[in-house]
């Protein structure tokens, strides 16, 4: 029987990527709906050539432009918009797997709603855990759902690790995670603060979005890695390390309590770790490339103490720092950069002053813990005002 399969964010980066392995096979797999936020053409595109049950946006303006064209084409497909219809998707009883590859917070309803259905969430998503934190396993839990991170690093620990997660505890000593190190890796820190979006965006191996190919520029998103693996693993934060690997052929290791080191290696391609959340436990063809070590560059790895809040990448530290503060902090953390980060993109802010933003909206929004999804998405929403707030007093 084929799995029916719902894309959320499939007009993105890793959302084009799923579809390609997914075209890879057609014997396993049905399209059962695909999401997007603004994309009409795109999405509409692929409508008609995965011919999917149900193609959402996220807002109504775009919903009823892609109604219209769905018409238009002659596609039988049932066209929906707004958060509960992404939630309806994510959760329908005919669906198999969801890929949650939504960016940003507005991921986490549908994410949740999938965990509560006992779906097979593929977490492309990093908020679901950075903003859901337990709130969101308890969904997971409850829910019987299985979890399967798709992120390349998180994949990468996922598929060293023991398949039963039992043994997970007694046998990790830490999980290390690598991180390229971004287009700014040995660029003159004074000079950050001119840096472009244009200079921000160009990764040196990934081709990612725009809002992660910032994140990655001033290590954030390695700092919400953290956050999510010490959800994903169950570790303690003292057990989580990143060191750079600029070469990203090594995408993390996990060191066991008898120090031997195990990593998974492979080329800089999305398509394997979708492909692995997939087929798990088996094996599927990705259609990447595969290493050719008799050609491959020599791999270094450079230490990095994010507890000492470098020049270069001061956001790093923040990982640990929210993990030690009260439930619902790396909410705070998650919102703040969202907003700072567009506000960047914008041209409203410099580089330099996302950290400051990030900074600032944590020390002023203490949250209470958050017990459920309104809590957490009106922490969210105070902590976008206050970041909001605080782009407007450093425009540049």
């Amino acid at each position: 029987m084929k799995q029916n399969i719902t894309v959320m964010g499939s007009t993105g980066s890793i959302g084009t990527n799923t579809l390609d392995v997914l075209s890879r096979h057609p014997e396993r797999f049905e399209v059962f709906a695909l999401t997007a936020s603004t994309q009409v053409e795109l999405i509409l595109s692929q409508c008609a050539i995965f011919k999917p049950r149900f193609a959402v946006m996220a807002h109504e303006a775009a919903g009823r432009q892609l109604a219209d064209r769905v018409k238009a084409e002659g596609l039988t497909v049932q066209v929906l918009w707004g958060s509960e219809a992404l939630c309806q998707v994510a959760s329908h009883p005919d669906v198999h797997a969801v890929m949650a590859a939504i960016v940003g917070a507005a991921g986490l309803p549908p994410c949740l709603a999938a965990a509560k259905a006992g779906k097979r969430l593929l977490l492309a998503n990093k908020e679901a855990l950075v903003v859901g934190g337990e709130v969101f396993l308890t969904a997971v839990n409850e829910g019987g759902a299985r979890l399967l991170p798709i992120d390349s690093e998180h994949s990468a620990i996922f598929q060293a690790l023991p398949e039963d997660p039992k043994h997970w505890a007694s046998r990790i000593d830490k999980i290390i995670l690598t991180a390229s190190g971004g287009p700014f890796r040995t660029r003159e820190v004074a000079s950050l603060r001119s840096v472009t979006p244009e200079e921000a965006c160009a990764h040196p191996n990934w081709v990612m979005g725009r809002k992660i190919s910032v994140d990655s520029a001033t290590m954030m998103n390695k700092a919400l890695e953290v956050i999510e693996a010490r959800y994903l693993f169950g570790v303690s934060p003292v057990q989580l390390e990143v060191v750079i690997h600029p070469q990203s052929i090594v995408h993390s290791m996990v060191q066991f309590k008898d120090s031997s080191v195990v990593a998974q290696l492979g080329t800089p391609d999305m398509r394997v770790p979708i492909a692995y959340g997939l087929g798990w436990p088996e094996r599927l063809a990705s259609g990447a490339s595969s290493l050719d070590f008799h050609n491959l560059k020599p791999m270094t790895f450079e230490a990095i103490d994010a507890h000492d809040h470098p020049e270069r990448f001061p956001g790093l530290g923040l990982a640990w720092e929210v993990l030690k503060a009260a439930p619902g902090t790396s909410a705070v953390l998650n919102a703040a950069n969202e907003i700072a980060v567009e506000a960047f993109l914008e041209k409203r802010i410099r580089f330099d002053q996302i950290h400051q933003v990030n900074m600032e909206t944590l020390s002023k929004v203490i949250p209470a813990a958050p017990q459920n999804l309104a809590d957490l998405l009106a922490l969210d929403q105070r902590s976008r005002a206050q970041a909001a707030a605080l782009v407007q007093r450093c425009m540049v």
